[in-house]
């Protein structure tokens, strides 16, 4: 079996090294000829997967993107030619909550508010909303979900509405994919009315897409409002963010909330679960079996932490300030927002770090929270 797979996607020769002959290739310049005796193609983002790429082969028995989003192929295609496709959704939720998390535990830091007491508000309760508030309600934080989508769709949550969560959010966190148009448009949900009827001193936390916040407008509502605290990972006009806006977040980020060295692997693993349930064999590799083992080996802890020392552990697994004090110094650089993006040292999730602990039930919540090793 040939399987013809992006030379960027990590993990493949531990992964389907045994299912066939693996053929890398640069992704962005993949044609036609070279995908014509491909049995399996495995792309990311970057490759246009349609009639025009897959045309000359009539062997293809899958397709697998390692990525959250689907725009670059053309399912329909796939589907009238009964190719099977999969994707990899939520592969990178974990980091992104992770992130969300971190952000609000530096800022209570930071402006000596504690998280401990607030109520976060989730706009968009998908895959990375969920994650996040996964993290906070182990920490015992009351969150309250505004998806209007999935209220419709049935799903068993309790959800509020948005100007539910503008009257009693301490902190709102947002997860929303960008929709331009419709009755659940997300482009500029929070515009400069949203804006400045935000309540005082809110924290707002951006980890979604930058078009939904307008940029201008928020430049203009924080500069007459120095009470709102920015979290801001993601921007309009990626690559080159509005310079004014970036020195008015507390922590800026050049879109890596989702860069988790587990979430990296975790895309590409689907993908090889997937294709054994297809092939009717066995997937007997392990996800954990593919990562680096984390440098700090164990944290004994002699009492449950405080929030002062969870902010600590949450820094041995990944120091935000580092790459916000990166992406100042280098984001007015000539493609310096691709290129932190791309040499990005990808984190670990606090699932690398064990913690030792004797009196387990105290713990439990770190547990939850999704650090290893609490009270074994």
């Amino acid at each position: 079996m040939k399987i013809l797979v992006d030379e960027n996607m990590p993990y493949v020769e531990p992964l389907f090294g045994d299912l066939g002959d693996i053929i890398p290739v640069n992704g962005r310049t993949l044609t036609a000829e070279q995908v014509g005796e491909a049995d399996v193609l495995l792309v990311r983002s970057v490759t246009k997967v349609n009639a025009e790429l897959l045309s000359g082969n009539n062997k293809l028995k899958f397709v697998g993107s390692a990525t959250i989003g689907t725009d670059h192929v053309d399912l329909t295609y796939l589907a009238e030619r009964n190719i099977p496709f999969s994707n990899a959704p939520g592969c990178n939720a974990t980091a992104v909550g992770e992130f969300a998390f971190i952000a609000m535990l530096e800022l209570a830091q930071r402006f000596n508010s504690p998280l401990k007491g607030k109520v976060v508000g989730i706009v968009g309760a998908g895959n990375t909303g969920t994650a996040t508030a996964k993290c906070l309600q182990a920490y015992g934080i009351k969150v309250l979900l505004n998806d209007p989508i999935k209220a419709a769709e049935g799903d068993p949550r309790s959800f509020v509405s948005l100007d539910t969560i503008m009257a009693q959010a301490d902190i709102i966190s947002l997860h929303v994919p960008i929709t331009r148009t419709g009755e659940h448009k997300t482009k500029h949900l929070f515009d400069e009315a949203r804006l400045k009827a935000l309540k005082p001193n809110t924290w707002l936390v951006n980890c979604c897409r930058g078009d939904v916040i307008d940029n201008q407008a928020l430049i203009k509502v924080k500069q007459q409002r120095d009470d709102l605290k920015l979290v801001l990972d993601v921007w309009e006009g990626e690559p080159t963010p509005l310079p004014e806006l970036v020195p008015l977040a507390e922590f800026a980020t050049p879109h890596i909330a989702g860069y988790s060295l587990e979430g990296k692997a975790r895309g590409t693993f689907m993908l090889y679960q997937k294709l054994c349930q297809l092939l009717n064999i066995t997937a007997d590799k392990s996800l954990l079996d593919l990562l680096p083992t984390f440098n700090i080996k164990a944290v004994e802890l002699a009492t449950a932490p405080n929030e002062k020392a969870l902010l600590q552990l949450a820094r041995f697994v990944y120091d935000l300030r580092d790459d916000d004090k990166m992406f100042r110094n280098t984001f007015l650089n000539e493609n310096g927002f691709d290129t932190m993006r791309k040499n990005h040292q990808h984190r670990r999730e606090f699932s690398a770090l064990a913690l030792a602990y004797d009196g387990q039930s105290e713990v439990d919540w770190l547990s939850n929270l999704g650090f290893s090793g609490v009270g074994q």
